[in-house]
């Protein structure tokens, strides 16, 4: 029940500032129940049996080829995939280089910050200095490189598989670092490992830095390979993420089991039933409306619910005959409304869930709107949605375990402790889902949200007023032609020497301030060091510098 909580709480959950939080939150509920689907019913055997699985896999199609690091035996399981890689073009340069966006917008920022500001950029791989002006050398001028190599990108089966757009994949500023021009051409398209050999192998043709011939620093190997270890994490994360969440992915497994037939268990054929579902109630995510109503959208989740397994049933009929073999038919039908009618009930009952959620939205609401510790963005969001996701949780976790233990299903061997987990994360989510839909797109919320941005914080007219203060004391130092920094420095002295001779406690203590101060500001005394001795002296005279 609490698996996609923790999800969020540890996967530093952070959405972009552009994103919609909704469908990045949805995309880690995505993760979770597919993920959830394969492992706790068993279905991940589907990707292991024969070899290389009967599913396509980011590990299995990359091995697919000639080569040593490849399996000559290895081969698509999906026609599809195959013939996706087969039609991807030719690599295009320009298309991941001056026909990008990204690409272009970070190169001119860069030369404009350059030639404009005087700003130099960092070498990623040398720690030199580097600049973007025709005018330089070319071991000083900067080059912006892919760090895993744009064609290696364009012709990764991995990537195709994901159906993820090479130039966007190469282009994330995660894969963008500026070098030198020297270096940039002389790895050409070669990934970094790739090149780092090619110069051991070719030491005469190295030409990292303008002198040709010499040998590739140990530091700047180093630099290399740390960026693009990096970059492969970030870039396989995001292949990942795109593929193993896609109806793409879980619809092949799927087929897969279905050639499985007569010899699967019960966990895996339950497990099925459970997928059919998620595919169902997916649909009514997608078909959401505009305004966003929470309680219809609960009862259009209950009937996917309905739907998902009706769907199942016409589907693996085969299965669900062996299944009425028993208690296990009257159960899963159980189930099937004890599962409609959670999304039902809670959908007559909105108000009071929001009712008993309100600590934890208010708590959300303060963070989100009033920000008391200064959460840069991303934090603030993933803080947000931490306690949303924690406060549904407590809403409806008691509900569901209650209810799902009511129907008998602890009673079946093998999943009868893996159903009812599941369904927690299954509900939990969908719920935490929609208060996050309802808090960002309600009209009520958004009207709340609207009067909220109108009222001006403490911290924002103290800050105001401070502002205010500092242009006035610059205007009135430019009006007078007062150096303001002397001014201030100035006014700070007579500030403290004020202090010290309001808080003078005897005539002796007085005297001394008076000195001092005298002698801070630079007045000499015209009677000289001691005044009892230019009293008795009457030749001593008053003299004023």
């Amino acid at each position: 029940m609490n698996n996609y909580v923790s999800v969020l709480s540890n996967s530093n959950y952070a959405p972009e500032p552009n994103d919609d939080i909704m469908d990045s939150l949805f995309q880690q509920y995505k993760h979770v129940i597919i993920e959830s689907l394969i492992t706790s019913f068993g279905l991940d055997f589907l990707v292991k049996d024969q070899h290389g699985g009967d599913v396509d896999t980011i590990h299995n199609v990359r091995k697919i080829g000639e080569g040593s690091k490849d399996d000559p035996h290895m081969t698509y399981k999906n026609v599809a995939n195959e013939t996706a890689y087969q039609n991807r073009g030719a690599y295009d340069r320009s298309e991941y280089h001056e026909k990008n966006s990204t690409y272009k917008s970070i190169r001119s920022q860069a030369k404009s910050a350059f030639n404009e500001q005087g700003e130099w950029i960092d070498d990623a791989y040398t720690g030199n200095k580097l600049g973007i002006n025709k005018a330089l050398s070319d071991e000083k001028r900067a080059e912006l490189d892919h760090v895993i190599s744009a064609k290696s990108i364009h012709d990764d089966k991995g990537r195709c598989l994901a159906g993820i757009s090479g130039s966007d994949l190469a282009n994330n500023p995660d894969n963008l670092r500026f070098t030198n021009m020297k270096l940039n051409n002389n790895m050409k398209d070669k990934d970094i490992p790739e090149y780092i050999k090619w110069c051991e192998k070719n030491p005469e043709k190295v030409n990292w830095n303008g002198v040709k011939g010499e040998p590739l620093p140990d530091d700047v190997k180093n630099n290399l390979m740390k960026e693009y270890t990096r970059a492969k994490k970030s870039s396989d994360a995001k292949i990942n993420q795109a593929y193993y969440i896609s109806s793409r992915f879980l619809n092949d497994t799927v087929k897969a089991a279905g050639t499985v037939g007569i010899q699967m268990g019960i966990r895996q054929a339950t497990g099925l039933i459970f997928t059919e579902v998620w595919f169902s109630v997916e649909e009514e995510f997608h078909n959401i409306s505009m305004p966003f109503q929470l309680d219809q959208f609960l009862n259009a989740i209950g009937n996917g619910v309905k739907k998902g397994f009706l769907n199942a049933k016409n589907k693996y009929e085969d299965l669900f005959s062996r299944f009425k073999e028993g208690a296990l038919s009257g159960i899963l039908s159980s189930l099937t409304t004890t599962l409609c009618n959670i999304f039902f009930t809670t959908a007559k009952n909105v108000v009071r869930l929001i009712r008993q959620s309100y600590a934890s939205l208010v708590q959300a609401a303060k963070i989100l709107f009033l920000n008391p510790d200064n959460l840069p963005f991303g934090e603030r969001m993933r803080a947000t949605s931490k306690i949303i996701a924690t406060g549904a949780s407590v809403v409806v976790g008691t509900i569901v375990s209650d209810v799902i233990g009511k129907t008998g299903i602890e009673t079946i061997p093998v999943v009868g402790n893996i159903i009812p987990t599941f369904c927690g994360t299954f509900v939990t989510g969908i719920l935490t889902c929609s208060l996050l839909y309802y808090l960002d797109r309600s009209e009520n919320m958004n009207r709340l949200v609207s009067g909220l941005n109108t009222i001006p914080s403490v911290s924002t007219k103290v800050d105001f007023y401070k502002q205010q203060a500092i242009l006035f004391e610059n205007y009135a130092a430019e009006l007078m032609q007062i150096d303001l920094e002397k001014f201030k420095k100035e006014t700070s002295m007579y500030s403290a020497l004020v202090y010290e001779l309001e808080t003078s406690t005897d005539e002796n203590t007085l005297n001394q301030v008076l000195k001092n101060a005298l002698k801070t500001i630079g007045i000499k005394i015209p009677w000289g060091d001691d005044f009892n001795s230019f009293m008795n002296n009457k030749s001593k005279v008053l003299i004023f510098e």
